[in-house]
């Protein structure tokens, strides 16, 4: 068995960040593997949700948010002067890329082969060869010139799949892993400052997984047993970490 990590929002923002990484996390995946047609599905994913949301002014306010307060780390005594030097330099390049005037995956919606397949990923079982022939001739064609264009696809997102993944790294690393004990199976907590996000570290042997609820100061979390899908009644001890 292993550790597993369940991560729970308290905010939109986050929320927003963390389907974004699970969506960049996803097209590494299918960079490093051949999953035929599947690798579209996160990347028609990113593209839709740009064209809901876009994330731009957001980021950039985050951005500038995190290097005033780095700025300020940099003055401390202990801090690691060289890491927090990388963590600037990686957010101000990012800042940079995030300025073009041009929204983000707009170049791809001109793309007549994406948009083709696009209208028809959303229908059930509509990707046979019949339908999409141009998907068909694309499927045959060598992995590794597949996977050249899907690079240039993807690379669109790079803008704002950078920062996101640059922001959450920092908030992971507000807080560390304490142990902590759910009597009962049930657990809560409160901070005095907001947090952000709220993260479990359980080893699966248990047989269990928690459902986090929350927002700002006060969570809570419940364990339920998966066998049979009922709040378990039982001493469940885990690892917790609140960030802020």
């Amino acid at each position: 068995m292993t550790e597993l990590i369940y991560e729970q929002p308290l905010n939109e923002k986050i929320r927003s960040y963390l389907r974004l990484e699970y969506l960049a996390q996803q097209v590494q995946h299918n960079l490093e593997n051949d999953h035929q047609q599947r690798c579209f599905y996160p990347l028609f994913s990113l593209l839709e949700l740009n064209e809901r949301c876009d994330y731009r002014g957001d980021l950039l306010k985050e951005i500038d948010k995190q290097l005033f307060i780095l700025a300020k780390w940099q003055l401390l005594p202990h801090v690691d002067a060289s890491q927090v030097q990388n963590v600037v330099d990686g957010l101000s390049k990012a800042r940079e890329q995030l300025q073009n005037p041009s929204r983000i995956g707009s170049a791809l919606k001109q793309d007549r082969f994406l948009s083709a397949l696009r209208q028809r990923f959303g229908m059930p079982g509509a990707c046979c060869n019949f339908d999409l022939p141009q998907l068909h001739y694309w499927l045959a064609k060598p992995w590794d010139e597949r996977k050249g264009e899907y690079l240039q696809w993807v690379e669109h997102f790079a803008p704002l799949l950078t920062p996101v993944s640059l922001l959450l790294s920092l908030i992971r690393s507000t807080a560390e892993y304490q142990d902590a004990t759910a009597a009962g199976g049930f657990y809560q907590g409160t901070n005095a400052q907001p947090l952000s996000l709220i993260r479990v570290k359980i080893d699966s042997a248990q047989g269990c997984y928690p459902t986090i609820s929350g927002h700002k100061t006060r969570y809570a979390i419940h364990f339920v047993q998966f066998a049979d899908q009922r709040h378990s009644d039982k001493t469940i001890a885990f690892k917790l970490a609140t960030c802020a």
